[in-house]
């Protein structure tokens, strides 16, 4: 069956832990998507390795630890990353396009549809698309931050089957292996809780900027989204092509629902959320399992400063991450009707923009 999957790589895999790429392990990596590719499988890879790149280009300057150089290593290092692909894709017969995002890419609905289209057009036409934060001109307001989440925003935005994070480890373990000798491997996980979480935070991984909290990250907001996802080793031989296959490599997350509707994914995917409503305890049960809108009336507390179309986070009284939706009304507005019936509204407000604070349509569970 023909699947769509989205290939992360982070810098530890491509560099094989030294300071420069290592063209060895990424020719492995082509061959083994270009397998993928002849039996008719989309693939999406994202990348990382371009501010390795350039500083090994550049001979590795001395430059204070700061975004510009990062920029300046991420300007140069991109191009000489995309030489490196092309080179390699080019042995197997396998056209690639590159594409850089920021998290304003999928912040803005029209500009989330246009990358959304060309990576419609992309695999359409049998080109592989290979994805990278755009850290020449991102900043710290802007960028997604790191490679595992981006790859999840991504996988989300291509409606993805199968989203495989390569790492320097094997997948998820119980206590960190490099420390820990009776360490672990996780192979399925199906909850994410907080032991998990604590778990993923104490570990971390290689050379970039995301640790197995970020993977972890990543692999929730995926599979939220209907994607299944799978954490595993890099130097793991034919790791991709077993992946693909369904062999019990790494650490395995299971889709929680199907693959969800455009909107829908924006909500997820796009913009970060901009303030949080915490909710009562039968309005978080009339959300999570009543499939219910969220109405003025079960909300206890607004937090923020959002406006109306904005995107927000709900949370039960414990601070539990339950839905993300957009809001019906500013967050100045749904503190005055905040407790109050919805036939309250137009009394309190002097207008109305309907019943509901978050309504269902535009609402995303969060909760396993």
């Amino acid at each position: 069956m023909r699947k769509r999957i989205v290939v992360k790589l982070g810098t530890s895999v491509l560099t094989g832990g030294g300071r420069q790429l290592n063209q060895a392990r990424m020719v492995e990596i082509a061959r083994q998507c270009a397998a993928l590719y002849e039996q008719g499988h989309d693939l999406i890879v994202c990348t990382s390795g371009a501010v390795a790149a350039g500083r090994a280009h550049l001979n590795f300057p001395a430059l204070p630890p700061t975004i510009t150089s990062k920029q300046l290593f991420a300007a140069v290092g991109q191009l000489q990353l995309m030489r490196v692909w092309e080179r390699l894709f080019d042995i197997y017969g396998v056209r690639i396009g590159q594409i850089l995002l920021t998290r304003s890419d999928v912040e803005n609905r029209q500009r989330y549809i246009n990358a959304r289209d060309t990576f419609a057009a992309l695999l359409e036409h049998r080109i592989v698309p290979v994805v990278n934060e755009n850290d020449a001109v991102a900043t710290e307001e802007i960028r997604v931050g790191d490679n595992d989440n981006l790859s999840a925003l991504v996988a989300t935005l291509v409606n993805a089957d199968l989203l495989i994070l390569l790492t320097d480890q094997p997948g998820l373990f119980t206590a960190d292996p490099r420390s820990n000798p009776n360490a672990q491997l996780i192979p399925e996980v199906r909850k994410i809780d907080e032991t998990l979480k604590a778990i993923a935070s104490g570990s971390v991984s290689g050379l970039g900027t995301g640790g197995m909290a970020t993977k972890l990250q990543a692999a929730n907001t995926a599979r939220h989204a209907g994607v299944d996802v799978v954490i595993a080793a890099g130097s793991e031989p034919n790791v991709i092509l077993r992946v693909v296959a369904g062999e019990a490599v790494g650490t395995r997350f299971p889709a929680l629902t199907s693959r969800i509707e455009s909107r829908k994914a924006w909500i997820l995917a796009g913009p970060k959320p901009a303030g949080r409503l915490v909710v009562d305890e039968g309005a978080a049960f009339a959300i999570c399992h009543k499939g219910r809108s969220l109405l003025p009336a079960g909300i206890r507390k607004v937090e923020g400063n959002f406006l109306r179309g904005d995107t927000v986070l709900i949370l039960d009284g414990e601070r539990r991450e339950l839905a993300r939706g957009i809001a019906s009304y500013t967050a100045a507005d749904l503190r005055k009707i905040a407790g109050c019936r919805s036939d309250e509204i137009e009394t309190i407000l002097g207008y109305t923009y309907g019943d509901v604070a978050v309504h269902r349509n535009d609402m995303i569970l969060l909760t396993d």
